[in-house]
């Protein structure tokens, strides 16, 4: 057996970038670094070496989302359920287990009951499900997707990172603190969907309703997936860092579709159907939804800015300290910034992406029919409504028909970064990583299965991170990419970080 000690002995406790602290004030508020000081690391065991083993195993089971919802592996979900039990004996003897999900029951929720049941309760999540292996990328793996492989420092495979290493450190930390007869204050709910990858629709979303239709009017904290800890994963931060994902956009697809009559290529039409559908997805993509400074970003920011690059923190400073209703110079300077590069850029406005375009059979058929799909991810001041509008004024063009073909969701809350529950995470973070890094809000372009209860008023406060340390940008590109992969000493530290978290409930 392995046993890794993470520990905090002759740990150099340092505050990070201190020189990029800022004296300046900004409406009577001093914009100065938000970090905190003075984190001792913790003193935890954990037998990685067996923990790896648990997690190889687990990604040996292909619970893979395809859009097609009727090609659904029952029997890897169902060998999956089954290996939890086997692996973690504790955690099914203590919590309850429910399979729930519409139509399909797949997702799990497990309740562990607290000692004072009239404290909100908190919810750990994570997703079970995996995105498919591209053919054509098969000859790219170092090893195999679905092999689990235990090499070169690392455990390979699909969905190692994204995200059963979540659902496993919930798993590993919970079964070592069951074991040390630990009980938690609050109740604690795990969340495992099972269709994450396409929206969540059957399951997070149905396990929210059942929580609501029980009762629960509050739940003082949520944690689910978002970035890893990783260093230069955000544009002007080259250190490590660790963003604490805030809010999120929504979600929608809109199918665009023409319909008239076909015929004979030698007789073609002024206006073919693909034509008018392509001339209204131009019209479209140069219809770009304007730039706006969202709450989110501003928090951001305020957390971030004092941290990066000295010259640019007056800019900084006013992102923080503005007014949504009014955009200064400095502002529209950080606009321009923002939107010279794709992640920033996408912070600040509704997104719109063409996804998919389909028409024709033959060379020489005028197809009847052509569709596209275009995705967005709607910003805070945005909704589904303002962007169907948004969509028919900027094509304007009877023709073309417009209809929501997906799981839609609204943007989401944002959670407050100066409550408790985002300075409790701070802390555990700290704790468990040091405080060599910078830790900041993030506003989250992309999106989680949390978004089903950040939409709600029952969940105020949810918090989004990835709790394992990445090397390099080259590791998080194995996120639905190639060589998925996480190091084994990392995934052991992701335990701690659990571990820790459990414990640190009782701070709020």
């Amino acid at each position: 057996m392995k046993a890794v000690k993470y520990s905090k002995a002759n740990y150099l406790l340092v505050a990070l970038m201190s020189i990029a602290l800022c004296s300046a004030s900004y409406a009577g508020q001093e914009f100065t670094s938000m970090q905190m000081q003075g984190v001792e690391l913790v003193d935890v065991q954990v037998d990685v070496d067996a923990a790896a083993k648990r997690l190889s195993k687990a990604v040996q089971f292909p619970t893979i989302s395809n859009q097609d919802r009727n090609d659904f592996d029952v029997k890897a979900f169902e060998g999956y359920h089954q290996f939890l039990e086997e692996a973690y004996p504790n955690v099914h003897k203590t919590l309850k287990r429910e399979k729930l999900g519409k139509p399909r029951a797949y997702s799990l929720l497990y309740t562990w009951t607290g000692k004072d049941p009239s404290l909100p309760p908190a919810v750990f999540m994570a997703h079970q499900d995996v995105v498919p292996i591209a053919e054509e990328s098969r000859d790219q793996w170092k090893q195999e997707p679905f092999s689990g492989a235990i090499a070169d420092g690392y455990i390979w495979g699909r969905g190692v990172l994204d995200d059963k290493n979540q659902i496993h450190a919930i798993l590993e930390a919970a079964e070592m603190k069951i074991k040390e007869g630990f009980q938690p204050e609050r109740t604690i709910y795990f969340v495992f969907g099972h269709d994450e990858e396409v929206g969540g629709p059957e399951g997070a979303r149905h396990v929210a309703d059942v929580l609501e239709k029980r009762g629960i009017k509050q739940i003082a904290f949520v944690i689910d997936e978002s970035a890893p800890l990783i260093p230069g994963v955000f544009p002007g931060i080259k250190e490590n860092s660790a963003l604490i994902g805030i809010a999120q956009k929504g979600y929608m697809s809109l199918e665009l579709s023409v319909n008239g009559e076909g015929g004979h290529s030698s007789q073609p039409p002024e206006h073919s159907n693909i034509g008018i559908l392509a001339a209204a997805i131009t019209k479209l993509e140069n219809a770009q939804f304007p730039y706006r400074i969202n709450k989110a970003v501003r928090y951001q920011y305020r957390f971030m800015g004092p941290e990066l690059a000295k010259d640019k923190q007056p800019m900084y400073e006013a992102v923080a300290f503005g007014d949504d209703d009014k955009t200064t110079e400095l502002e529209q300077k950080f606009i321009e910034e923002m939107a010279a590069d794709q992640v920033t850029r996408a912070m600040l406005h509704t997104t719109i992406a063409v996804t998919m375009f389909n028409a024709g059979i033959k060379d020489n058929v005028l197809p009847p029919s052509a569709t596209a799909v275009v995705n967005f991810r709607i910003a805070p001041s945005d909704s589904k409504e303002s962007v169907i509008a948004h969509v028919k004024k900027a094509i304007n063009d009877d023709r073309v028909e417009v209809r929501d073909i997906s799981a839609s969701t609204p943007p989401t809350n944002i959670a407050d970064p100066h409550g408790q529950g985002y300075k409790m995470l701070e802390k555990t973070i700290r704790q468990t990583w040091g405080n060599d890094l910078i830790v900041s809000p993030f506003f989250v372009i992309g999106g989680s299965d949390s978004k089903h209860f950040q939409a709600r008023p029952f969940a105020p406060n949810v918090y989004t991170i990835t709790g394992i340390q990445l090397e390099s940008t080259a590791e998080f590109a194995g996120f639905h990419g190639v060589n998925e992969r996480i190091l084994v000493d990392e995934y052991g530290r992701s335990i701690v970080f659990f571990y820790q978290l459990m414990s640190n409930l009782e701070d709020l």
